[in-house]
């Protein structure tokens, strides 16, 4: 997992305590994507969590890493 900090994508242990609500940055970082992604994710409704507050636009940390959970695909070793 990784979470944008300082410019810099800094990679983060499982147990990292993540903020309740990641900014379009954050979570881009933390899905190895760009901001004109995660927006058109947004746009087409294809993201879980996602909170709009006026014009911006926020996501629920814990329901971001559960979907990506359930999108990964098993190792050839499980």
């Amino acid at each position: 997992m990784n979470v944008l900090q300082s410019g810099h994508t800094q990679v983060a242990s499982e147990d990292k305590s993540w903020p309740v609500l990641l900014t379009v940055d954050e979570a881009a970082a933390l899905l190895r994507t760009t901001r004109r992604a995660m927006y058109a994710m947004v746009e087409r409704r294809q993201l879980p969590g996602v909170v709009r507050i006026r014009r911006r636009v926020l996501f629920r940390s814990k329901a971001l890493l559960d979907w990506v959970h359930q999108k990964s695909a098993p190792s050839l070793e499980e």
